[in-house]
């Protein structure tokens, strides 16, 4: 049986407010994350994706109360990432409504934590989120791809194609893989990127950063992605998720 694509607006938070910028840079605010949320459930969106961007690097939790207000109100599948650091903050977030969590920095300085998580709770409630880029002038990986920490502000050296094999060994669930050159951006996803991680990760893929266009999602698709996310083209109007349906649709992808 075919697996329909999904198509997933992604909720920035910092603050309690949805932010978008390019690169992570420049934050300028998008609204409130509930109405947005509601707005999107409402539009026919497969699954609503909230990241707290500034948890990890801020060294505090996700907003739970902005979590459980999503919950009562959106009838979605609803991830929850940024500051999750431990099983505890994980079995918080799932209490307070969160459908699956996603794990970033904390999994990279604890990579043990992956085993935890995927132990006690099922690898399908466990997306790792991976920020990746092309590496800079001093870096070199096999794969010509670093994963950075902490909302795309630190680099660790760490190959992003070896961290992709090693977090699907561990019990990862799926991979949300963003491209921090493409963050915001707007010229498309990094479809060399996606297809390396497609081909070495037994895992459904979620591209995300840098979609402008409706045929950008389809390239995405055609490089081997699962499942496409979104922020800004979606929360200023630009693209509606209805037109992302339907242009993958008519390439050819199953889509709900």
């Amino acid at each position: 049986m075919t697996v329909a694509i999904r198509v997933i607006p992604c909720l920035d938070v910092d603050r309690g407010r949805v932010v978008k910028g390019v690169n992570f840079q420049n934050l300028r605010d998008a609204g409130d994350p509930v109405e947005l949320a509601e707005r999107y459930s409402a539009e026919g969106a497969d699954e609503i994706t909230f990241l707290d961007v500034s948890a990890s690097k801020e060294g505090r939790a996700t907003m739970v109360q902005t979590v459980q207000r999503c919950a009562e109100r959106v009838f979605v599948p609803l991830t929850v990432g940024g500051g999750v650091r431990s099983v505890a903050d994980v079995e918080q977030l799932l209490g307070a409504g969160a459908d699956k969590v996603g794990v970033n920095t904390a999994a990279i300085a604890d990579p043990d934590l992956i085993d935890r998580i995927a132990k006690r709770f099922g690898n399908q409630v466990l997306v790792i989120s991976i920020d990746a880029r092309r590496c800079p002038p001093g870096i070199e990986t096999p794969s010509g791809f670093e994963v950075t920490t902490h909302g795309g502000s630190r680099s660790t050296g760490i190959d992003a194609l070896e961290w992709c094999r090693e977090v699907a060994a561990r019990g990862g669930g799926e991979i949300l893989l963003n491209s921090m050159d493409a963050d915001g951006v707007k010229t498309g996803f990094d479809l060399e990127m996606l297809a390396k991680v497609h081909s070495q990760a037994a895992l459904p893929l979620i591209a995300s950063g840098g979609a402008g266009t409706v045929d950008h999602f389809v390239q995405a698709v055609r490089a081997g992605a699962d499942a496409v996310l979104a922020a800004s083209v979606f929360h200023f109007g630009e693209i509606a998720i209805s037109q992302v349906k339907a242009g993958l649709k008519d390439a050819g992808f199953v889509v709900r």
